[in-house]
């Protein structure tokens, strides 16, 4: 398991990785056009907004400063105000040259104040003029050497004058909800799109996973911890989901953003832009420090939830016997090891991004600062706009925005990477037992069986069977005896290839097993092992195993046949009686029999009887033995028992040692021969009595 750890730490981020998990989008790539389509529109709404907001300063909110004159003496409300402030000329009319001013001066508590009849030149002077002065209940502006009197706008002078100004506010206020709005609704079904799509793709990985895992040898599973296995698929492909749905689209807005705001800034003041631009290559170390550090640390975190998910699981199903031998102890010390491994690989991955983070908003105080800083001075010189300001502000605060979401989505990426080395591993695996491209279904089986000169290691040429040969004929019933690790077992693993062997051929009726599609081979053999796996649900779903094939009235003539009836009508929901994991609350002897009744429902045309009535009491023993007598009767039948017992009517009786077969016959040509068999026979016999 550490090898397979350290192997999984040392492979590295790899383009290759990044092309296959996009090959997974490739289906569904229109969906994804049309979410990156919506999303140019949240961008274009974002970055105009600033902009509407900088208009609405620069020529409605700070617009006091305007030219005010008399051209229709229809316009009721100005001929109001005029009537109260204005001069006529000599001829009793209204001066069209002359001009008012609104000017402005905040240490007063209304501080809008109009000065009058003033020419082009006046304007000039008095434009940057805002202090007024007060006399004797009246006000004054100073401007070369002479006093001016203005005077002094209530708020309704202030809506009447500006009354376009207010129009013009109410304009782009609505302009800006309007498009608030749009942007909420198009993100919306933007966000929704590409969450859909996500969990289309991450439903197509998780199933190619579990697919996979299918297909493996058994010896991959003795290999592999159960808790790794469930890692990846559901851990490592959730993290997957993240990316497609997170990083993919939302790393394409940041960079939307980052592009469209650097242009603005550009088209609007490009030597302000240049100089707030001086900090990119802060962020360029900072982000690329940070890559480095956070990749490491991303993998680590994988690797140590693998580990302890391995540990949980293990010792979860194997509690019973931690508490048999009281190592509660020992295990929670083994658990914590495990657990403080994992906290600290946590604890290194918040320190990077700890550290990422306030650098990444330090950088953007600096940034802040600049445009403050130059575009401060230039609105005080006359350069710049203070609503030019108020956009750069807000573009500089949205620029860092999108770099801090990167490396948030960096982070998600690391961490996707991390998982998908881990699932990619287990996907090449190669010790999968595939089927040939014209494998072959073969509708009804005989049961006619042959090795032909079988060799097969697990590992390497650690031979467990040396070039065994032997031939089994329909409706024949064979057992194989001997020593543990003579090979018993693996003989009939071979038959239905769970194991593919390396020298050799093996027939089923004549075919070889390998042109066989392994599926409908293995629905021709029924096999009941001595240990018994019934899984959550009822008892008719553990005999049925969801083949709706199978009838219920099919499922209690099963269950009748092996005597499992008798203590499924003393439950109290009989067949829909619940079943726990494992079938903890039945017996060894009750979860037998439930196998037998599992196995006889799905009617096999050859029986595999691996040590299955080893855990059965001496009374259910002789219950089944009826049973089964009249099960493999006309079918073949292939028998692994350790007590001789119950294999003296078997047809023919293989003896292995050691990999070979050293003697076959029946039970009492065996007894003659005076060999292995006889030995093994009367060694029992000897421990019986």
């Amino acid at each position: 398991m550490q090898n397979n750890e350290a192997r999984d730490m040392k492979q590295g981020y790899d383009k290759k990785m990044l092309k296959r998990l996009f090959a997974y989008a490739k289906p569904y790539i229109g969906w994804i056009g049309f979410s990156l389509a919506l999303l140019i529109i949240v961008v274009g709404i974002e970055l105009i907004r600033p902009i509407l907001i900088g208009t609405a300063v620069d020529n409605v909110i700070s617009k006091y400063d305007v030219d005010y004159s008399i051209v229709d003496s229809d316009e009721k409300d100005a001929v109001n105000i005029y009537n109260r402030y204005l001069i006529r000329d000599e001829h009793n009319k209204y001066n069209e040259a002359s001009k008012a001013r609104i000017i402005y001066d905040e240490s007063y508590e209304n501080p809008y104040f109009l000065v009058l009849d003033v020419n082009k030149r006046e304007i000039e002077l008095i434009e940057d003029i805002r202090s007024i002065k007060r006399d004797n209940g009246k006000y004054y502006i100073t401007y070369n050497n002479v006093d001016k009197e203005v005077f002094r706008l209530s708020e309704a002078d202030i809506k009447l004058l500006r009354k376009d100004s207010f129009s013009n506010l109410y304009k782009i206020t609505f302009l800006f909800i309007v498009l608030l709005v749009i942007g909420l609704l198009v993100s919306y079904f933007q966000t929704i799109l590409l969450h859909y799509t996500g969990q289309k793709i991450i439903y197509n990985i998780r199933e190619e996973v579990f697919t996979h895992m299918q297909g493996l040898s058994i010896q991959f599973f003795n290999n592999n911890p159960v808790g790794k296995l469930v890692t990846r698929v559901t851990n490592d492909t959730e993290t997957l989901n993240e990316m497609y749905t997170s990083v993919i689209v939302n790393s394409v807005k940041s960079i939307l953003m980052l592009v469209g705001i650097t242009v603005m800034m550009f088209v609007m003041d490009y030597k302000l832009t240049l100089i707030i631009l001086s900090v990119i290559p802060l962020i360029l170390i900072a982000t690329l420090l940070f890559r480095h550090y956070s990749r490491k640390a991303y993998r680590e975190v994988r690797t140590k939830v693998a580990a302890i998910n391995t540990f949980l699981s293990e010792h979860i199903s194997g509690m019973r016997i931690v508490q048999i031998f009281s190592q509660e102890d020992r295990k929670m010390e083994e658990f914590n090891k495990s657990n403080k491994e994992l906290n600290k690989s946590n604890m290194k991955q918040l320190v990077v991004f700890g550290i990422y983070r306030p650098t990444m908003y330090f950088i953007y105080v600096i940034g802040l600062s600049i445009v403050l800083g130059f575009g401060g001075y230039r609105v005080i010189n006359g350069t710049m706009s203070i609503g030019k300001l108020v956009i750069f502000i807000q573009y500089i605060s949205s620029f860092f925005d999108p770099i801090q979401q990167l490396a948030e989505q960096f982070n998600i990426l690391q961490s996707a990477m991390a998982s998908s080395e881990k699932i990619f591993t287990l996907l090449d695996d190669k010790s999968i037992i595939a089927n040939k491209k014209d494998a072959i279904n073969i509708s009804k089986v005989s049961g006619e069986i042959e090795f032909r000169n079988v060799w097969f290691a697990y590992n390497d040429e650690d031979w467990v069977l040396k070039d065994v040969s032997f031939k089994v004929s329909p409706g024949e019933t064979v057992a194989f005896v001997g020593a543990t690790g003579a090979g018993k077992t693996s003989i009939l693993n071979l038959l239905t290839r769970y194991y593919d062997i390396q020298k050799g051929d093996i027939f089923l009726d004549g075919k070889n097993v390998k042109d066989i599609d392994i599926n409908n081979l293995r629905s021709h053999v029924g096999q009941m092992l001595q240990d018994v796996f019934l899984f959550t649900g009822d008892i008719k779903s553990n005999i049925r195993l969801n083949n709706e094939m199978i009838t219920d009235e099919q499922i209690i003539k099963a269950s009748k046949y092996v005597n499992a009836d008798k203590f499924i009508q003393k439950l109290p929901d009989k067949y829909d009686e619940k079943v726990y994991e494992r079938g903890a609350t039945f017996s060894s002897g009750q979860r037998q029999l439930l196998s037998f009744a599992r196995t006889l429902a799905f009617d096999p045309s050859i029986l595999i009887l691996d040590e299955a009535t080893a855990n059965i009491d001496t009374e259910t023993e002789l219950l089944i033995q009826d049973a089964l007598y009249k099960l493999m009767e006309g079918r073949t039948t292939l028998v692994v028992a350790h007590r001789l017992s119950t294999i003296q009517h078997a047809d023919n009786i293989i003896v292995l040692h050691k990999g070979r077969i050293k003697e076959m016959g029946n039970h009492q040509e065996l007894l003659a021969n005076k060999g292995i068999y006889h030995n093994l026979y009367k060694l029992q016999y000897q421990e019986i009595n």
